[in-house]
């Protein structure tokens, strides 16, 4: 009896030892467990945090710190901050009051772009298209500008895309075929979606002339300057209204061409996009270089207006009271603008849809 007996000990202590091991091993995976979540909320904390600060400041980082640490904030920091600012949690604007009315239905703003000197070309002819106008340069063959707006109503479905073709009234204009084999797409700068959705397939097509078309690499046609174009038709028009937006591109130093065809290729492009809800005028500006990587988010190539000006040879919004123009200009956002939170889903679909 006392073998037995022995033996239950014996058999129970060791369950007991078993368990007591099995409970120590759950508390120690919940701790591990319990550090890695707070270090991970840490880091997205910090990666946040990071990617709101201007990119110039981000640059310097990146040549101060090793590239492993910075571009892992970054992994992290803008698809997080993009949601999180989607969502108006996170990020700051650039908003103040106007006691004007918006100037609804009208293509600019506060005026077209003013030349200001180098590199914006002296030889600027004005094309209107009716719900889009073109700063056309005969000698770069390309857009040096193009102005449009975006009212918050979509009146028609997105028709087929027609075919490029060149256009008659634009001085020394390319034809399509300029571009075959260039290894640069034909780039719209008044955009089809906005446009085609809007005002319908007639004005559609205005967009598909060659004289709305720029050299864009694939990767910043299809990629990052896609994505903004539908943030604004798509997202923005449906929590601000009505936008109004100025895009361009800045001539390379190197004046690099086209081969064979005397066409300009831009080293960066800008947006300047514009919207006033009520009293509040809210703007903000991309400023974008070809070698642009793909799926990049918007909110990396903030700039403020000031510099867009400075960069391009352009005075933007000259027509508003200086009381406005010049803290909305030199102000710079840390984020793209929150949207509606039900649009959060559409506004990842548009990042991550394939081109």
């Amino acid at each position: 009896m006392k073998k037995k007996s022995d033996k239950a000990d014996t058999k129970s202590k060791g369950t007991a030892k078993r368990r007591k091991t099995r409970s120590k091993n759950r508390r120690l995976a919940l701790l591990a467990a319990l550090i890695l979540l707070i270090l991970g909320s840490a880091f997205s904390y910090l990666s946040v945090w990071y990617v709101h600060h201007p990119k110039k400041w981000i640059d310097n980082k990146s040549q101060e710190y090793p590239v492993f640490v910075t571009s892992s904030l970054e992994s992290v920091g803008y698809p997080l901050a993009d949601i999180l600012d989607a969502l108006d949690i996170t990020g700051t604007d650039v908003v103040y009051e106007y006691d004007l009315e918006p100037p609804s239905g009208q293509v600019f703003f506060a005026g077209a772009p003013v030349r200001t000197g180098a590199p914006a070309p002296e030889d600027i002819t004005i094309i209107d298209r009716g719900e889009f106008v073109i700063g056309w340069s005969p000698s770069l063959r390309r857009p040096s500008w193009v102005a449009y707006h975006v009212p918050r109503e979509e009146k028609y479905a997105a028709p087929k895309r027609p075919d490029f073709k060149k256009d008659r009234e634009a001085p020394n204009c390319p034809a399509s075929a300029s571009y075959t084999r260039s290894g640069y797409d034909r780039g719209h700068m008044a955009p089809n979606h906005a446009i085609a959705t809007r005002f319908g397939p007639d004005a559609q097509k205005a967009t598909f002339l060659m004289s709305n078309i720029s050299p864009q690499s694939p990767q910043l046609n299809r990629g990052i300057w896609r994505d903004i174009e539908h943030r604004i038709a798509d997202l923005w028009t449906a929590k601000y209204g009505e936008i109004w937006v100025i895009v361009g591109a800045i001539t390379n130093e190197d004046k690099e061409t086209i081969s064979g065809t005397g066409i300009d290729v831009p080293g960066e492009f800008y947006q300047i996009v514009v919207a006033q809800q009520n009293m509040d005028v809210r703007a903000m500006a991309f400023l974008i270089p070809q070698s642009v990587s793909w799926r990049e988010y918007p909110a990396k190539w903030l700039v403020s207006i000031d510099e867009v000006e400075e960069k391009s040879g352009f005075d933007f919004l000259s027509e508003l009271d200086d009381f406005l123009e010049r803290p909305l200009e030199a102000g710079l956002p840390s984020r793209v603008w929150p949207i509606m939170k039900i649009d959060v889903f559409k506004q990842l679909k548009i990042h991550f849809q394939d081109r």
